[in-house]
């Protein structure tokens, strides 16, 4: 399985890793950092809203949140799902 990242573990900052899953699998997100507990329901629904508009449905997506804006997390998304497409094409 091929896996990409973006993002940093600075303050402000979030690292998303994302990893393919089978067909049929989802979109599973697990989000662990300063502003997980607060504000994980948002984030979630920033991690999906934007990988379907990206167009995938089944991934795994990790993200280590240090208070990353909400543009930032869907910024770091779509960077990482971009340079996994770039690796499957290899």
């Amino acid at each position: 399985m091929k896996t990409s990242q973006a993002g940093t573990l600075e303050s402000m900052d979030c690292l998303v890793t994302l990893t393919e899953a089978p067909l049929g699998a989802g979109i599973k997100i697990e989000i662990t950092g300063a502003s997980a507990a607060r504000f994980k329901s948002a984030m979630e629904k920033k991690i999906t809203d934007t990988l379907c508009e990206l167009g995938t449905k089944d991934i795994e997506v990790r993200v280590q949140d240090n208070g990353a804006l909400d543009i930032v997390l869907g910024a770091r998304v779509e960077a990482a799902y971009k340079r996994l497409q770039k690796e499957s094409v290899k």
